[in-house]
């Protein structure tokens, strides 16, 4: 008969990998899926974590590999299959990938979110050639050049700090007149003496033939527009959470983030939502890996194992 485990985790992201540390120490049998072939989420693309607790200034991808051995050390790795549908049966659950079926008791949605584009004309075309998502993937690659960072949050404004080290000159768009990025950030950007704030201003073009050479921006307050001449655009505008497969299977906010409160309980009994993906204030690191143990603790009160 087909094996049915006690708990599916999809995702290895912090809360993916929290979710499996814990389900592995409660001796749940578990099923653990991801889709890309380096686990730690979007940590990974991250330059530097200073608010995680004991680990002040450690690397994304450092940070993310040290959660992932931890997983490791205990016995549970992830399968690298990208999940194409869950159905709830009941008391089963019935998960889909491109090569397999699986069938379990609890699932914890750890999916976490994807980078969300700007829309605007040139973005998609100029993709991977001067277009990026990742200052920490493809910053070296504009050593000594001119790029525009776009967005006011934390990540944009610590792509913009980052870049600042090796770029001869960096812009940072913003629509507004302040900043969203916490303070201790900010200090630290506006003592960068190469990087230009560009307020009130929204990008409306990306321009280049082959690669990128000019943004576009419009002033929000008087719409007059005016060229910014770059070899890249680093796009950091927030996240949209990975949760298109599961819109039938659970209800979802306005934003499309999963509905579930601090203990990751959904509207579909036996199925949880964890880290980015679900709703809540705060999406950081230390909340991703909260929500896993919470999950955890959910589905084992959902099996009464």
């Amino acid at each position: 008969m087909e094996e049915i485990y006690d708990l599916a985790i999809l995702g290895a992201g912090p809360a993916g990998i929290c979710a499996a540390i814990y389900a592995t120490r409660g001796k749940l049998n578990t099923l653990w899926l991801e889709k890309k072939f380096v686990q730690g989420g979007q940590i990974v693309d991250t330059y530097e974590v200073d608010n995680y607790p004991g680990l002040p200034g450690i690397t994304g991808l450092d940070l993310g590999e040290t959660m992932v051995k931890h997983a490791e050390k205990l016995g549970i790795k992830p399968k690298r299959e990208p999940v194409l549908s869950i159905e709830d049966e009941g008391e089963v659950k019935v998960i889909r990938t491109k090569k397999n079926q699986y069938r379990a008791r609890a699932v914890i949605l750890a999916c976490g979110a994807a980078h969300r584009q700007l829309g605007i004309p040139g973005e998609e075309e100029l993709s991977g050639m001067g277009v990026s998502y990742c200052a920490t993937c493809d910053g070296a690659f504009f050593q000594g050049g001119t790029v525009a960072v776009v967005g006011g949050g934390n990540v944009a404004v610590e792509d913009a700090i980052l870049l600042s080290r090796t770029c001869k000159k960096v812009y940072l768009v913003h629509r507004r007149d302040e900043l969203r990025a916490d303070k201790v950030l900010q200090d630290k950007l506006f003592k960068c003496a190469n990087v230009e704030l560009v307020w009130d201003s929204v990008p409306v073009a990306i321009e280049g033939s082959e690669k990128v050479e000019n943004l576009k921006v419009r002033n929000v307050r008087t719409d007059e527009e005016k060229d910014l001449s770059v070899d890249g655009v680093f796009i950091a505008v927030g996240i949209l959470p990975n949760t298109e497969k599961f819109k039938n299977l659970v209800a979802l906010d306005e934003g499309g983030y999963i509905i579930a409160g601090e203990d990751c309980v959904t509207s579909t009994p036996g199925i949880f939502a964890a880290g980015d993906i679900r709703t809540k204030q705060l999406r950081q690191v230390v909340t991703a890996v909260a929500d896993g143990a919470n999950a955890v603790t959910s589905a084992e009160k959902y099996c009464d194992v």
